[in-house]
Order: C-alpha cells, then sequence, then structure tokens
C-alpha cells in the first residue's frame, strides 16, 4: 500500500463507515462480514480517490508487484467482484464503484474521510472517537467538521442520510427541473405585458414584486443556462459548485415561487398555493439530488 493510503483513516459513503486500520466495515453502525486482503486494499485506494479513475496499471503497481507471478486480470476481477458483494453494488447497475472499460475503475459515490488518532490504531481500540479531521483529495469529499451533528439537525439533508441514487438518474431529473424553470422564465418575459397587468391590481406592491421576478427571471437565465451545461457535459465538482450557488439560487427560486399567483384567476387560489408550495420546495430538491449522485459530474 501506499503510504497516503497507509494512514488510519475512518471512510464514510452512503450507509457504509470503512475503518482503515481494523477493515472493518460497518452498515448503519452494523458490522459486515470483514473486506480482506486484496479487495480490501483496492476499496481503500478507490475511496482516497473518490470520483478520479484508478487505473488497472495503478492497481498492479500497488498490490501486485513486478516480481509477483499471478493472473492480474482474474485476480484483480476477483477483489472487485469482493468489494461489490459487500458494498451490495452490481457493475450493471453501480451504485459505488463504476468500471471504465480498458481504463480502470472509479467509486462514485459520496465520501467523507476522517483521520484516526493515531493512539488508537490498535485493533481492540475503540472505533468512534476521531479527533483529527482532513480534507480528501476529491471534489466530492468533504471535511467533517464539529458542527456536523448539527448539519444532521438542521432542515437541510445531510449526505449520510440520503440513498445512493444513479448519476444518470439524477442527471435526468436535475437537468429537467433547470429546463422547467429555464421555460418559466421565457414565458413570463414573453408575457411580460398580460404580469404587469396582473400586478397593477396588486396596490402598492405591484412594482416591487414587479421588479423582483423581473430580476429573477432575467439572473435566472444564465444560472439555469450554466447548470445545464454543467449537467449535459458532467463538470467535475458540480456537487460543491453548486453549494456555493445554493444560497444564492435559494433566494431566487423562492422568489420566483410568487409568480403562481399571478395565474391565480385562471388556476384558483388553491392551486396557485399548491404550485407555490412546490416551488418553494425546489431549490432543496435539486440540493438533495445532487449529494444523492455526488455531484453529477461524470
Amino acid at each position: 500500500m501506499s503510504e497516503v493510503n497507509s494512514q488510519p483513516r475512518l471512510f464514510r459513503f452512503g450507509m457504509f463507515e470503512l475503518d482503515s486500520v481494523t477493515g472493518e466495515l460497518r452498515k448503519d453502525g452494523k458490522s459486515r462480514p470483514r473486506i480482506r486482503d486484496q479487495a480490501l486494499q483496492i476499496l481503500i485506494m478507490l475511496l482516497e480517490k473518490s470520483d478520479d479513475v484508478v487505473s488497472r496499471d495503478e492497481l498492479r503497481e500497488q498490490l501486485w508487484p513486478a516480481d509477483t507471478f499471478v493472473d492480474f486480470d482474474h485476480g484483480l476481477n476477483t477483489a472487485i467482484n469482493q468489494v461489490r458483494t459487500a458494498l451490495g453494488d452490481s457493475a450493471a447497475n453501480p451504485k459505488f464503484i463504476q468500471t471504465l472499460p480498458r481504463r480502470g475503475y472509479r467509486f462514485i459515490g459520496p465520501v467523507q474521510i476522517a483521520a484516526r488518532d493515531n493512539a488508537m490504531t490498535g485493533v481492540g481500540a475503540g472505533a468512534e472517537n476521531y479527533d483529527q479531521i482532513v480534507e480528501g483529495p476529491g471534489p466530492r469529499t468533504e471535511a467533517l467538521t464539529s458542527g456536523a451533528e448539527e448539519m444532521r439537525s438542521s432542515i437541510l439533508s445531510d449526505p449520510r442520510d440520503l440513498p445512493v441514487v444513479r448519476k444518470e438518474s439524477v442527471r435526468i431529473l436535475f437537468s429537467l427541473i433547470q429546463l422547467m424553470y429555464l421555460i418559466f422564465y421565457i414565458i413570463f418575459l414573453v408575457r411580460l405585458s398580460f404580469a404587469e397587468a396582473v400586478l397593477n391590481d396588486w396596490g402598492r406592491y405591484a412594482f416591487t414584486v414587479f421588479v423582483v421576478l423581473m430580476l429573477a427571471a432575467t439572473i435566472g437565465i444564465p444560472v439555469r443556462l450554466y447548470l445545464l451545461m454543467a449537467m449535459a457535459f458532467r463538470y467535475q465538482g458540480l456537487n460543491e459548485k453548486f453549494r456555493k450557488l445554493f444560497p444564492f439560487v435559494l433566494v431566487l427560486d423562492e422568489m420566483w415561487a410568487l409568480t403562481p399567483f399571478l395565474c391565480v384567476q385562471q388556476i384558483g387560489l388553491g392551486l396557485a398555493i399548491a404550485t407555490a408550495a412546490a416551488l418553494l420546495y425546489l431549490p432543496f430538491s435539486q440540493r438533495s439530488l445532487l449529494l444523492m449522485g455526488g455531484g453529477g459530474s461524470r
């Protein structure tokens, strides 16, 4: 194993935790059968390089020295299958380990990495106390902070609470949301005179609401185009970029949730309220989608 991979680490991904020292794999806090030997080392390498391709040559160099005479292809395939079995994963519908034909493998789930206290590296040491926080190398790796539990109790979804979803499903759903907003913006700008006429009945707040919706549509168009292109071309680290954009997108989308009330005479007050409530939720759903798919960057 490389020097990086030999450091004592705790990996958290999906519902799993892996202790690199003991090789113990836990799911929802319950121990699973241990992953051994090459299979364990392969999993740690993939976790360390989350979202990056680990080539077959890299795996050969790390796990099978040049003077070792083995059937490399058979050994590697067997080890990968052992990892997938332990994680309940499959090559046809990967949630964690993606195969890139003739290239290698990539870990596609969100990963959190914590450095273990060196004083606890023995097999009998407790596995719950980890006091040194480090940042993983991948764009989707998050540093575990002392406020992690506060995040879990907040209204925002924590990555550890969310299921892992196929990236293709995330890409489709996320892109459809962006396309929906884009269509809404264009329709609003095309029917600007209609919106202005409706808002005239809103009294002294009419001008303020009109300006707010104009700004939301004007600013929203380039934002949605960026997110559509980022998803279509699988930008690296889209998860992290969207998390930085999220406060801005949240304000933008919450303002846009006013638009159903422009059509209250056509659709009725009840449906306008229900549609506004759905629009209020959409920015949070976009964030959760990217967390479930790990950013959609691949």
